[in-house]
């Protein structure tokens, strides 16, 4: 079973993947779980089924894009050994969060709020992640997306059954990527707020030292391919 499991992330998630009868099943889920965060007034508000609707469609959608543009063949730690290795650049954890909080960010939410989430901070087995909760809720009464344990087959946790001694909220990389990425920003999916610069640290995009590096010249030419192949679109998943 396990063999299975690895070879059936051993390439990113097609393009037809959320709109697979099961992963349709999985989008309504994960809408009625979102939906269930709220007051029970507002559940039954059309405006808050429709935003929780979209939170749980695009997350589906725009965790299978990522991982393409990722370009991974591997799913969760192997891929990390690769990119540890200079093998391959993009597929990280925190990569995978990052760029979620990007999709998700590209309209003003007025029932819910995206959150960031870390395991085992500063430990080795360090794991990033983001979530969404209702508006006015805290950590940890929230839905936890992993893009990146299956290789850009979303992966949905409960943050309440999660290890509280192992999982924390983590609002420093939101306020972060919030200057990158305010609600409702333009930027396109193939665009990455932090990048591998020349010298081989991470840095923002807008870095000299980023704006050199062969990552910032993947990333330029991704948002070219991408402008060419849809026009006037923001997103290519």
């Amino acid at each position: 079973m396990l063999t299975v499991l690895i070879l059936a992330g051993c390439y990113p998630a097609q393009v037809q993947y959320p709109y697979t009868v099961a992963v349709t099943k999985k989008r309504v889920t994960l809408k009625d779980n979102l939906l269930a965060l709220l007051p029970a007034e507002q559940q039954k508000e059309k405006a808050a089924q429709e935003e929780a609707r979209w939170l749980a469609d695009t997350a589906y959608k725009a965790a299978a894009g990522i991982s393409r543009l990722n370009g991974s063949w591997f799913p969760g730690w192997a891929g990390n050994a690769l990119i540890n290795a200079r093998l391959q650049d993009r597929g990280l954890c925190w990569h995978y969060q990052h760029d979620m909080y990007r999709e998700l960010r590209r309209r003003p939410l007025d029932y819910f709020r995206l959150g960031c989430c870390v395991r085992d901070a500063t430990h080795a087995s360090e794991h990033n992640c983001l979530y969404i909760a209702a508006r006015d809720a805290a950590w940890p009464n929230a839905w936890v997306l992993d893009a990146w344990m299956w290789n850009g087959r979303l992966k949905v946790n409960d943050a309440r059954k999660l290890n509280p001694r192992r999982w924390t909220d983590s609002p420093s990389v939101c306020r972060t990527q919030s200057i990158c990425y305010p609600e409702g920003h333009t930027w396109p999916m193939e665009h990455w707020s932090v990048l591998r610069s020349v010298d081989g640290d991470y840095e923002g995009y807008w870095m000299e030292e980023t704006r050199r590096s062969s990552q910032y010249r993947r990333m330029y030419e991704n948002i070219l391919k991408g402008r060419e192949e849809h026009p006037g679109s923001l997103t290519n998943y």
